[in-house]
């Protein structure tokens, strides 16, 4: 028999941090944490909570000690992740922070560089992956990177850069071969955003105006252009081998695949509309003992569970340091696509009230469902469109070989977010 419940060393930590939150994230907090994610910088409050969670050993808790994490289990960050976005959705160093793929590829002298100022939250990564002409197609790239002696010059473009305005670095992959095609001669760099020649320029979502309540899924306001212009860094911000870039993208993208913050991406609205229909608001009342809506809540719930047993296996995996072949693309499927389910079905359930944004005095809490339905298909293609993940499994997990027919370059699709 196997057991998938938290023990109770595992469940006194949870209690510890439901209670660490409570007290200690305040209302200033939430503002200097919403002003920072909107490019403002910390606030002395948040810098303050930062290094609080620092000395409790809550940072980054399955990293190596000699580069500021615990050496945990991976279980236990999840814990720790899971809280911290729950209560107050703030992300604590593993899936996006760029420290996985920097100890999966980096130097000893890049992961002393920038891995402990990773797990501190000081140092932070976005992806300078996508571009206008190629999308997620990323093997289509033309953004340059020209060795000069001891430097890279970077010429091009990124688009969709989610999280630019903030970021301190940029992964950025770049074409450092001029005479290759697809895949072959692509190479990421680890580049400072405060490198001269690089300009981040907005462009605002749908959640935008009206701005979208701070616990939607994929609310962000806005993401960003990239141009880089005769942007010069030193070789030493190469991640990995010149040429090799493709395999490094591939594994720190599996990683990043890892963690609370992508599977609570895709089942926290479920959770959500259990809570408000167990509630008194007066939106929901008799909702909740329609035998059609009981129906489609355990459905959406019995879901939900299969996608945090897919989480937990991949926890596992990673764990053990064991190799992702299929498992991150079969959870990348299924999480999002459970995400999209539930957010349609819970529009339906809520009827025209749930249809109104954060801009309406008689939106339901706060217009988040609304919000939720606008942001709900970027999850399939984001980090990896559930199209080419399936691709993946047919191939990489099953053995199965491509359709007849197919371009070759099919095979080399990538995408992310």
């Amino acid at each position: 028999m196997v057991n998938f419940s938290f023990n109770d060393e595992q469940q006194e930590l949870r209690a510890n941090l439901q209670a660490f939150i409570s007290e200690h994230v305040t209302d200033t907090v939430r503002n200097e944490l919403a002003d920072a994610h909107a490019g403002n910088g910390k606030g002395p409050h948040l810098r303050a909570l930062h290094e609080d969670i620092f000395r409790r050993g809550w940072m980054a808790v399955s990293w190596p000690k000699e580069y500021g994490g615990q050496s945990g289990e991976t279980i236990t960050q999840f814990i720790v992740e899971e809280e911290f976005l729950r209560g107050c959705d703030m992300r604590m160093g593993a899936g996006g922070t760029g420290g996985p793929a920097i100890l999966a590829s980096g130097t000893e002298e890049q992961k002393k560089k920038y891995v402990p100022g990773a797990a501190r939250l000081d140092i932070t990564f976005c992806q300078g992956y996508s571009e206008p002409h190629c999308g997620t197609d990323l093997a289509g790239i033309r953004c340059r990177a020209t060795r000069d002696d001891d430097k890279y010059v970077i010429n091009g473009q990124k688009i969709y850069t989610t999280n630019a305005q903030n970021a301190t670095h940029i992964f950025l992959l770049a074409r450092t071969d001029p005479e290759s095609t697809r895949q072959a001669g692509l190479s990421v760099l680890l580049v400072p955003m405060n490198t001269a020649g690089i300009t981040v320029r907005p462009l605002w979502t749908i959640q935008h105006e009206p701005q979208a309540p701070s616990n939607t899924t994929y609310g962000e306001t806005r993401t960003n252009e990239v141009f880089f212009d005769n942007v010069e860094v030193p070789v030493s911000c190469l991640l990995g081998k010149e040429g090799d870039g493709w395999n490094v993208t591939k594994r720190g993208l599996n990683l990043d695949r890892v963690g609370a913050w992508r599977y609570l991406m895709s089942v926290r609205r479920t959770e959500d509309i259990v809570n408000l229909l167990k509630s008194d608001n007066e939106a929901v009342v008799g909702l909740r003992d329609d035998p059609a809506v009981r129906d489609t809540i355990a459905d959406l719930w019995i879901e939900a569970q299969m996608c945090r047993l897919m989480t937990m296996r991949s926890l596992s995996i990673a764990g053990r340091r064991g190799e992702f072949v299929h498992e991150g693309s079969g959870e990348k499927v299924v999480g999002p696509e459970h995400g999209v389910r539930a957010t349609e079905a819970i529009s339906q359930i809520l009827g025209p009230y749930g249809a109104l944004l954060s801009s309406s005095l008689e939106a339901i809490e706060s217009g988040v469902y609304a919000h939720n339905l606008l942001g709900a298909f970027q999850s399939t293609v984001n980090h990896g469109s559930v199209q080419v993940m399936r691709d993946q499994i047919a191939r990489k997990g099953l053995g199965m070989p491509k359709p007849a027919g197919s371009p070759k370059a099919r095979s080399s699709t990538l995408t992310t977010s």
